[in-house]
């Protein structure tokens, strides 16, 4: 006969038990994967302080346990202090044998229907990049002779007309500059895969940055030293943590303001594509600012071409991160607040036989 314990720790789904002082009595291994705790951390903890839903449902969860009733609350956003909001479905119901304890189990539903909704936002991104690139190969040849004419009109100018042939040649330059980053998305070659220690990547992209763009910043390390090795291509993964440290650095100005690396592992954390098929994606990355946060307007479409938040952004820095990241097989998120912004990759370990090499 299959013990309790096995049962428990075999739940799909996040569960806790929760005693009658709405106190955590136990967390099952999916909910230490939901909530990035451990059971032993989070034991004896008050259950409204580990998980926050942006529904009140204390009142409910009480009515739920005076009547040994179940209660069944969908389309919820349920999330914890060390992982985003999730929509889900949660369902309480009395444990029997237990008077006045609950259990709660949390289904979070929302992944694969934002994965859904991401790809085909990248299949039409992509489209339209592949016209952009054209376009920009076409657009570039014009501008050279438009901007060899300026010069040429320019040394028979008197002085006051020279600012406008200097307009017209500082203008296509920026023009030129922009067609140039949007045809990198077509030069940027396939990953080179192999098994990446992801803290190296981390602090070579730190410490080119606080050389840098990020002289003005600190950067804090937070990670966990037992992460496996990830799968993916070192120069590219550096390239896209280079990308958002420099989000962070400009979005907070002149201020002295603080950024998180932070490292961990999720061994709940799977993709499912909109084929119906899945991947595993338990190494997480989160770079952590306390800057203004991304514009209201914007922060649904941050990772689209040509989207920005900043006056004179190309738009193009987040959109090749998620390029990036799409081609790993990976998952970048976002979620902002003032104070708090946090961009989330979620990557695939390398296989078994290169974590031993």
């Amino acid at each position: 006969m299959t013990s309790d314990r096995a049962i428990w720790s075999s739940l799909p789904v996040p569960t806790l038990i929760i005693g009658p002082d709405d106190r955590i009595v136990d967390i099952n291994s999916a909910a230490e994967g939901f909530l990035n705790v451990s059971a032993k951390t989070v034991r004896n903890m008050p259950v409204w302080d580990q998980i926050a839903v942006n529904d009140p449902l204390e009142a409910a969860f009480d009515r739920a346990r005076s009547t040994s009733t179940p209660l069944f609350v969908n389309d919820v956003d349920v999330g914890s202090g060390e992982r985003a909001p999730m929509q889900s479905d949660l369902q309480v119901a009395p444990l029997m044998g237990h008077p006045g304890h609950m259990i709660l189990m949390i289904s979070p539903r929302e992944l694969a229907g934002r994965m859904t909704q991401n790809h085909s936002v990248k299949s039409a991104a992509k489209s339209a990049i592949g016209m952009a690139e054209m376009l920009a190969h076409e657009i570039k040849n014009p501008l050279a002779g438009i901007t060899g004419a300026a010069q040429l009109l320019s040394m028979n100018l008197k002085t006051e007309d020279l600012e406008l042939t200097d307009l017209i040649v500082e203008e296509s330059r920026r023009i030129v500059k922009l067609l140039g980053q949007v045809e990198q998305f077509g030069n940027l070659s396939s990953p080179d895969f192999q098994a990446v220690n992801v803290h190296d990547v981390l602090d070579r992209a730190r410490r080119s940055a606080l050389l840098g763009f990020g002289a003005h910043m600190k950067i804090v390390e937070d990670y966990d030293p037992s992460l496996p090795l990830a799968q993916g291509d070192p120069d590219q993964l550096l390239q896209v943590v280079l990308n958002l440290l420099k989000n962070a650095a400009e979005a907070a100005g002149k201020t002295k303001g603080t950024i998180r690396l932070h490292s961990y592992y999720e061994h709940s954390f799977r993709l499912r594509r909109a084929d119906g098929t899945g991947q595993s994606l338990p190494l997480q990355i989160e770079i952590i600012d306390d800057g203004p946060g991304l514009p209201e307007a914007i922060k649904g479409d941050v990772f689209d071409p040509f989207v920005s938040g900043r006056e004179n952004g190309t738009g193009l820095g987040l959109a090749l991160v998620s390029k990036i990241i799409s081609d790993h097989s990976g998952w970048i998120s976002v979620t902002s607040v003032p104070g708090r912004t946090v961009f989330r990759i979620s990557l695939p370990r390398a296989p078994k036989s290169a974590q031993q090499a």
